[in-house]
């Protein structure tokens, strides 16, 4: 079975998609479908990793699945030309990810800084889901032997984590790996790393060292997708800047987090560079570049905010792309998982 260049990425379905979630990852699936083969998937698996209180329960487990495609389809991503479903209409995802873990090694996995910061001091009490959440992410991107995937920087360890899980499989199984027809011994390819853009990592409106993120008690530290003309404009204002004027060049960012987060925001929405924002706002005061980032901000969301209500109103909609891409999905993977069996010597019918 010949590797085909395909990129995967998933987004946990966790509720208020954010600006972040936008300019960090959506705007980029969008351009990268003119130019791969794209399989974008919402991570339904991964969201219960955390306690029940966290992502909200069964009720609010679906609403959210659903708001994440009516994101993906608002924004630009065509379902017909690539698939978009959810990780748990296909349940190879859990099945390899059996099979992962016992490759991976627990050494790899204490390594994984996320998980300390989401288990916090309270480690004895995280779920397991949420220590072996790397390895079920590396399981979604060999499932179908995906060789690129689009990730932030705070995912960059895992998709390494990834890459050394699939090199010890192939040598692990590397005999049997070449007497299913593979010479080189290679059955799972080294996916890459997709980073691109100009706000890949888009920082909170309060505190410009953090990143903007749902959890964070005040909603003004974030843009909502779902925020309408007027909750934009309040944000922007409100979002902590300094005293001194916009900066004219990158030496002036120097210690200024705030101001540039806001100039890279102002690039990823213009489509732009931080340059350029240099070069039209440098030695401007705040309050004109927010009017300006605020008007770019409305322009360009407003759109997708309006098709983003309109097919969370139709939920039955959404359901049916989630259907049609789940079908898609297991007539790629089903073939790899079967060849992944023949390869370990697990019989099957």
């Amino acid at each position: 079975m010949a590797i085909v260049e395909r990129v995967f990425s998933g987004v946990q379905p966790t509720g208020n998609l954010h600006l972040g979630n936008y300019l960090g990852a959506i705007v980029n699936f969008v351009k990268m479908q003119e130019t791969h083969n794209c399989i974008y998937c919402v991570v339904d698996l991964h969201a219960i990793t955390q306690p029940v209180a966290v992502w909200g329960g069964p009720t609010e487990l679906a609403r959210n699945t659903r708001e994440v495609t009516a994101a993906f389809i608002a924004s630009g991503i065509d379902p017909k030309k690539h698939i978009v479903f959810n990780q748990s209409q296909v349940s190879g995802h859990a099945e390899l990810a059996w099979i992962l873990n016992c490759v991976a090694r627990m050494g790899w996995l204490n390594r994984m800084t996320q998980f300390k910061e989401k288990a916090g001091k309270d480690r004895e009490n995280a779920s397991i889901g949420l220590f072996d959440y790397p390895v079920l992410m590396a399981a979604d991107i060999l499932l179908y032997r995906a060789t690129h995937v689009p990730v932030g920087e705070d995912q960059k360890q895992h998709l390494e984590l990834s890459r050394d899980i699939a090199q010890k499989f192939n040598n692990d199984f590397g005999d049997s790996i070449r007497s299913h027809g593979f010479n080189d011994g290679l059955f799972f390819p080294q996916p890459e790393p997709l980073i691109t853009g100009p706000a890949t990592r888009v920082m909170s409106l309060r505190d410009g060292t953090k990143k903007m993120s749902k959890s964070d008690e005040s909603d003004y530290s974030r843009i909502n997708m779902t925020d309408d003309a007027e909750a934009i404009a309040l944000k922007f204002r409100k979002a902590k800047t300094d005293l001194l004027p916009v900066p004219a060049c990158a030496e002036e960012l120097e210690g200024r987090p705030e101001a540039a987060n806001l100039l890279g925001i102002w690039a990823a929405l213009s489509d732009g560079t931080r340059d350029q924002a240099f070069e039209r706002f440098g030695g401007k005061q705040f309050s004109e570049f927010k009017k300006e980032l605020t008007d770019l901000a409305v322009a360009v969301l407003g759109p997708i905010n309006s098709e983003l209500n309109r097919y969370l109103a139709d939920p039955a909609q959404i359901d049916a792309i989630l259907k049609d891409g789940g079908e898609r999905a297991r007539a790629i993977s089903g073939p790899i998982m079967d060849e992944i069996k023949d390869i370990v010597g697990f019989l099957r019918p």
